[in-house]
């Protein structure tokens, strides 16, 4: 439908508009404020929504351990696993200047303890079973690049070092101290013992990391816990009648050398047939949805196919402004699956690459914005996105190319969160596009 407006009342608006840092700003001219001129919305364009799937995302480097798993309703079961390298900035159990006292230095006991970083997603209470074991691998990357990868995995011992059973209570500031194997930690006392470990090489070729395997049949959740988390020797001290406890702790010194190997099981749900990354699946194929997930690729790509017949509305006409709503879908959120106050949006091309953040005037990331104001039917409940300058771009293009926005939630290579949209058939939830349109 088109619709008259006030162009005193539009005026008011031109101020917000954003623009496409690959296809440059659009301004508003004083030529285009004349009262002869028209103003008309437009919201029946067709949009296209779809979903796709990324290769792979980057999870070395965010400074997060994930672990866990759930069985999602609507996306199948997610699972994380978390691999790092340990180091310590010293490798020397005492400090005198004389190896005289070194018979009197004895284990104790060693335990892994994580702290967590006040991450959790899914339903935390369920018990959580993780099970800790030694890299038979450096945690090393490839030759290509220096990341490690949500689908990246290194060999370990299969024997458990040790295991812990735990409801997790995330929003507290409480560790998990899991007891580590005494002939393990015995082994490493003696290797710093008797100085046949004195630096990292030595150390990391002794041992060479560690994975936490979530190994719960019916855990419910993941959590994250943060990289002050700690391999904590402890050992004493006896001379004569007297005793002295100490520790010596190894953490995550390389934040590189952490990542998260995150696996989806689609089995059985409405995208299990999610195509190869330069693909995607429409959302007519999908009920009308489009889906979104952080650490495993999931990604909504929207088009605007008839952008360009615009154009042919006037000799002289412009985009002068134009607002995305896109709407979450009904029973598809809740407590344990809470919506995100915001999502990222990017410029995509036809085979799904990023080119770029869609940006504002003045060159910061545009961020989808959600609308929490919400009434008896959730209709109200959506994120926004102002796209006028994008389109008008869009629209003038003399090419064929089309570019499309692809959207991701914010922590896409440290979080598990997710979100289901609806597209423009979507019985209750339907995404919205208004055109504000000048011709002059």
């Amino acid at each position: 439908m088109y619709k008259v407006l006030l162009l005193l009342f539009f005026g008011l608006m031109m101020n917000s508009c954003n623009s496409d840092s690959d296809t440059g700003e659009f301004v508003v001219g004083s030529d285009y404020l004349s009262v002869n001129n028209k103003v008309i919305l437009i919201d029946t364009l067709t949009v296209d929504v779809a979903t796709i799937n990324f290769d792979s995302l980057v999870t070395s480097s965010q400074s997060r351990i994930l672990v866990g798993n759930y069985d999602d309703p609507i996306f199948g079961k997610v699972k994380s696993d978390s691999y790092f390298q340990m180091a310590s900035t010293s490798y020397s159990l005492y400090n005198e200047s004389s190896d005289t006292d070194a018979p009197n230095y004895v284990f104790d006991s060693i335990k892994l303890v994580l702290k967590e970083a006040k991450y959790f997603y899914g339903d935390t209470t369920k018990v959580q079973s993780l099970s800790i074991h030694k890299l038979t691998q450096k945690v090393k990357p490839n030759l290509e690049d220096n990341n490690f990868y949500n689908n990246s995995s290194l060999s370990y011992d299969a024997e458990s070092l040790g295991s812990i059973s735990f409801k997790p209570k995330p929003n507290r500031k409480d560790s998990v101290v899991v007891k580590l194997n005494n002939e393990f930690g015995n082994a490493l006392f003696l290797k710093l013992k008797k100085h046949e470990i004195s630096n990292f090489d030595e150390f990391t070729e002794y041992l060479k990391g560690f994975v936490i395997k979530s190994t719960s049949g019916n855990s419910s959740s993941i959590i994250g816990f943060n990289m002050s988390s700690a391999l904590r020797l402890y050992y004493s001290k006896y001379l004569g009648d007297s005793e002295t406890s100490l520790i010596k702790n190894f953490s995550v010194l390389d934040v590189s050398r952490q990542f998260n190997n995150i696996t989806l099981d689609r089995t059985g749900t409405q995208i299990q047939d999610l195509p190869i990354s330069s693909n995607r699946l429409p959302s007519l194929q999908t009920g009308n949805k489009a889906f979104i997930q952080s650490g495993t690729g999931i990604a909504c790509r929207v088009d605007f196919p008839n952008i360009k017949q615009l154009k042919y509305l006037s000799d002289n006409g412009a985009i002068v402004d134009a607002e995305l709503i896109i709407k979450p879908v009904n029973n598809t959120y809740s407590d344990t699956y809470p919506l995100v106050d915001s999502l990222r949006v990017f410029v995509g091309d036809k085979l799904n690459r990023i080119k770029g953040t869609l940006n504002t005037i003045a060159g910061k990331p545009v961020y989808a914005i959600l609308n929490k104001t919400s009434d008896e039917f959730n209709e109200n409940i959506g994120y926004k996105i102002s796209i006028g300058a994008f389109l008008q771009s869009e629209m003038l293009k003399e090419s064929d190319s089309k570019s499309s926005l692809i959207l991701t939630l914010p922590s896409i290579s440290r979080a598990v969160d997710r979100l289901v949209l609806g597209d423009q058939k979507n019985a209750n939830n339907k995404i919205q596009l208004k055109i504000y349109y000048i011709s002059y």
